[in-house]
């Protein structure tokens, strides 16, 4: 037994079921988004490393300050390798149901338990929180040796070339953003590299959002922070849906085509006690047309000992977290 795909759901029902619904009639405008204090900074990442960083690096500030995020261009990752990459994922979507499954998560026969890894849509957990309008395929990048190809797709056959390189590139933004991080608070530049081991996992999550027939109803993706460390998000080119939430109030993150959008998680957050944010973020659906995206998690071992930088501690600062291992606190992949 297979559990329906959110895929499937789009092409066969007049009805939601009402497991998708998380507002109601009453509550129309609950899923709208506010107009925007200010515009999320767009950082050049190439100027970074560059005579004029000083620049590109109070944009960054003000965005880790404000919203948690911030968008990126000239970041290394070449415009034909990102068409290659959302057309090896827009093809795997399209793939027949049977050929889709050959990456299932699920790990019985019942369809009711799941693994990350592999191609599926959420676990019905609580019936209050509603689910989230997408299916996904979840492949583990890192470590090297840790990737489950049985899990990756075999079609389209440039399928894994494509995420290997497209993954080693997100690895150099990843370091480049932490060691800009690194720089803001006045600690050693290689301060957060150095407290990431060779065991910590990546994760690459391709979310394909079907229309939706009541997207006033239904989210793409419900509010949530992210667990790790750093996460990298490449959308389709023009169709928006992800939303951040600030000061209580919901707002459009843009798409813009060969941008990246980053985001601090929680493990990062607490190093840097809490100065800049793990923001809470959402994905809207839509009527018309189709959704994809692709997210690159970084996160950490299980194992891992957090607790905010002590260069960052003072009598005038004091620690905000505590010190525990990221497994007692739900904030590794483990």
């Amino acid at each position: 037994m297979v559990r329906t795909t959110v895929q499937e759901l789009a092409a066969a029902v007049e009805e939601l079921p009402r497991q998708y619904v998380v507002a109601h009639e009453q509550d129309q405008g609950l899923l709208a988004a506010d107009e925007m204090p200010e515009p999320i900074p767009l950082i050049d990442l190439s100027r970074l490393t560059t005579a004029a960083a000083a620049d590109e690096a109070d944009k960054l500030r003000a965005a880790l300050q404000t919203w948690g995020l911030f968008m990126v261009t000239n970041h290394g990752i070449e415009e034909s390798l990102m068409d290659a990459m959302m057309s090896a994922s827009r093809e795997f979507f399209r793939q027949p149901s049977e050929e889709k499954q050959k990456c299932s998560n699920l790990i019985d026969g019942g369809g009711k338990h799941s693994e990350v890894e592999g191609y599926g849509n959420d676990e019905v957990v609580n019936q209050a929180e509603g689910l989230s309008w997408n299916d996904r395929l979840h492949l583990r990048v890192e470590p090297e040796d840790e990737r489950n190809f049985t899990k990756w797709p075999a079609h389209p056959k440039s399928f894994r070339d494509v995420l290997l390189e497209y993954a080693s590139r997100t690895k150099r933004i990843r370091d480049l953003v932490f060691r800009s991080i690194a720089k803001l608070l006045d600690l050693d530049e290689d301060y957060f590299l150095n407290q990431i081991s060779s065991k910590d996992p990546g994760f690459a999550r391709f979310n394909y959002y079907p229309p939706c027939p009541r997207p006033d109803l239904v989210l793409g993706m419900r509010p949530h922070s992210d667990a790790g460390l750093l996460t990298i998000l490449f959308v389709d080119h023009d169709v928006g849906g992800l939303q951040v939430e600030r000061d209580g109030r919901w707002y459009n993150v843009p798409a813009k085509p060969y941008s990246l959008v980053i985001n601090l998680a929680d493990c990062m957050e607490i190093m840097c006690n809490g100065i800049f944010r793990s923001p809470v973020h959402r994905v809207v659906t839509n009527a018309e047309r189709e959704r994809l995206s692709l997210a690159v998690f970084y996160a950490v071992d299980g194992e891992t000992v957090l607790e905010p930088a002590p260069g960052l501690l003072d009598d005038e600062r004091p620690a905000r977290y505590g010190k525990f291992k990221a497994k007692d606190f739900g904030l590794s992949f483990d």
